[in-house]
């Protein structure tokens, strides 16, 4: 073989190596479970049923408002109602946060470590790095989700005892099937999340700042809860994955409807792969220095 023939060969990966194998998910899980951040935001949602049980202590049983009922209102009427009454007030907001940071903080962390180019030189495949930051804060999003209603449903159970869902319109769902439907309702909640977890995700792969990239999806997020109130805009805020985020309401009624939940899951899914696949493309492309 000629001298020039040997120089024009390719390159071959060392023996052994395997692309597939780099960063292992239970590696990325493990290093993120370990962070001050993941137990803090643990830590706030294991709290908040505690603290609604307080505040309904003090203030007493809550009661309907000019003859109206709402779920507020059966908060304390068994423990599965104060899961319901804790997801309702934490789905607009307090769950946007995990998912923006878990989904957010992932990469541009690395960048701001300089620990990224590292990762890289591992050498750990730019679309494997993602891929298993990706999983592991979607998985954590997920967690926390669960965790929340989780922990309201037995503290809950503890204050105001096990038995039926009661349906503010009247009503009421058996124990069984109102666990059912408070996974449907979580399921939900998660899909519609998608987006800010899109968002935060792709801001994490242009910014060596999280805070930056947390606090962009968790901002482009409330825009998004503003439009949707602007009536004005009329069938357009059809598109908007904050018009559909409390389309989980018709999953506890006696015969539910599912029509919202549907259309609010397409809308949430299509806009969570565009931005999956712009930070994916994006990233490839990134001439990474830090």
């Amino acid at each position: 073989m000629s001298p020039l023939a040997e120089h024009t060969e390719p390159l071959h990966a060392a023996s052994g190596y395997r692309a597939a194998r780099t960063l292992p998910l239970r590696v990325e899980l493990a290093r993120q479970l370990k962070r001050r951040r993941t137990l803090i935001m643990a830590g706030i949602l294991a709290a908040l049923p505690f603290v609604l049980l307080i505040a309904f202590a003090i203030g007493g049983d809550p009661n309907g408002r000019n003859g109206q009922v709402t779920l507020m209102d059966t908060a304390t009427a068994s423990g599965a109602n104060f899961a319901a009454v804790n997801l309702f007030v934490s789905a607009g907001f307090l769950l946007v946060i995990p998912v923006a940071l878990f989904c957010g903080d992932t990469v541009a962390s690395e960048a701001s470590w300089s620990s990224l180019r590292y990762l890289l030189a591992a050498p750990v495949p730019r679309a494997r790095l993602l891929w298993s930051k990706l999983v592991v804060g979607l998985g954590l999003s997920l967690a926390a989700m669960i965790l929340l209603p989780v922990v309201a449903l037995a503290v809950g159970t503890a204050a105001y005892g096990w038995g039926p869902l009661q349906i503010p319109t009247g009503g009421a769902l058996d124990s069984g099937t109102a666990a059912q439907r408070l996974l449907v309702v979580v399921a939900f909640i998660f899909v519609s999340q998608l987006v800010t977890a899109g968002l935060a995700f792709w801001l994490s792969t242009k910014t060596d700042a999280p805070l930056g990239a947390v606090g962009g999806a968790v901002g482009l997020t409330i825009v998004g809860n503003v439009l949707d109130a602007v009536t004005a805009l009329g069938h357009w805020r059809d598109f908007l994955p904050a018009h559909w985020q409390f389309a989980w309401a018709d999953a506890v009624q006696p015969h539910p409807e599912w029509s919202g939940m549907i259309q609010g899951t397409a809308i949430s899914i299509t806009y969570a792969l565009v931005l999956f696949a712009l930070a994916f493309r994006g990233f490839a492309r990134k001439d990474v220095v830090s």
